[in-house]
């Protein structure tokens, strides 16, 4: 299934100067995003607009809006300068309990570096929900929560430095059962098979302690893709389905797979997980469009949230994102909705459904 074409209608631009990528809310541990002055709160990845839309990952920092009357609201960077122990932020969630906000991401390269590195590193951070306008506190000095150091996960990620050749060990999200066990999920590559396309969904499992302790991977896709990125769970009538994106140029030669929202179903975390429509695409970019969205973040009312990529190339033929600014979205993508149903997912063009709470 296809997504779509965005309208130029639907492009608008975040205020300020800059570019927005991918994109999560705030949300309570089931996932549904929290109320907040009359919105919600969004953290997204964010950069000064360049000449080269590219080269945002190596100044990326995370940044807050307000998501009110279906628009965001920009509200600056969530950490002071230097606060992060990486050169930038890259990906992670945050979720809300008894008022007490944790923020997870990734620490890409090292503090005050002089040259662009990949270092990948996972780490958390916690803030408060103060007062009645919900003000967020200060926030506690980062720690880090997991490490590649076993035979499951690669722990090297610099590889060339390209853009879908960099290895995996990033994007933390939480997904919390109903027995209220806490599972870790992230993008990660094998250790096993050290490849060039041996990327894997990893995990792990918060201990009494508070500590997680590595598991082996949810989805294994050596010999298939360099990248499962952004790896989340929604539950939904009674199943688990793990979502994640993946872009066409990161496939292993000879799979003519698309840039998509790809997922799996299972009872349990510990699975077995099946590849929903027996392949795992749910939906990909527009024909015409190849690039037009990314960083799909589905939502527990199977909303979905995305940013717009390189949009308006009208080249279905296309096998490279175009260069420069020309078609370059940079900001928040329309949301599109999905209907789950067992083993099958796919776009919902029904009424809009209506949210829920937990």
């Amino acid at each position: 299934m296809r997504a779509p074409v965005v309208d130029p209608g639907q492009v608008v631009r975040v205020e300020g100067g800059i570019d927005v990528w991918d994109a999560w809310p705030l949300a309570r541990p089931c996932g549904h995003p929290l109320p907040w002055r009359g919105g919600e709160f969004w953290f997204a990845l964010a950069a000064p607009a360049g000449d080269d839309p590219e080269a945002r990952h190596h100044v990326a920092r995370i940044h807050g809006f307000h998501r009110v009357d279906g628009r965001f609201i920009h509200l600056g960077p969530v950490f002071t300068e230097g606060f992060s122990p990486g050169s930038r932020e890259w990906s992670g969630s945050a979720k809300v309990e008894d008022g007490k906000v944790t923020l997870l991401f990734t620490a890409a390269g090292a503090r005050g570096e002089d040259r662009v590195s990949f270092r990948q590193r996972i780490f958390e951070s916690t803030a408060l929900l103060e007062g009645d306008d919900m003000a967020f506190s200060d926030w506690a000095e980062p720690a880090e929560i997991v490490r590649p150091r076993d035979g499951h996960y690669m722990a090297s990620h610099e590889a060339s430095g390209r853009i879908g050749q960099i290895k995996a060990f990033r994007d933390p999200a939480t997904y919390q059962c109903a027995a209220g066990r806490e599972y870790l999920l992230f993008s990660a590559s094998s250790a096993a098979d050290q490849g060039d396309h041996n990327g894997v969904i990893g995990c792990a499992v918060r201990e009494a302690d508070g500590t997680f302790r590595k598991l082996p991977p949810l989805v294994d896709a050596c010999g298939t893709t360099n990248e499962l990125e952004r790896p989340h769970i929604v539950e939904h009538a009674g199943l688990l389905y793990l979502f994640w994106s993946t872009q066409a140029g990161v496939f292993a030669p000879g799979i003519d797979a698309p840039t998509g929202l790809y997922g799996a179903v299972a009872s349990a975390v510990e699975g077995p997980w099946r590849l929903l429509n027996g392949h795992g695409l749910v939906f990909a970019n527009p024909d015409a469009e190849p690039f037009q969205t990314y960083s799909w973040w589905v939502l527990p009312d199977l909303t979905v949230a995305a940013f717009v990529d390189y949009w308006g190339t009208g080249n279905p033929q296309a096998r490279e994102k175009p260069r420069g600014r020309t078609h370059f979205g940079g900001t928040f993508a329309p949301f599109l909705r999905l209907r789950l149903d067992g083993n099958t997912a796919f776009l919902d063009s029904g009424p809009a459904a209506v949210p829920l709470s937990c």
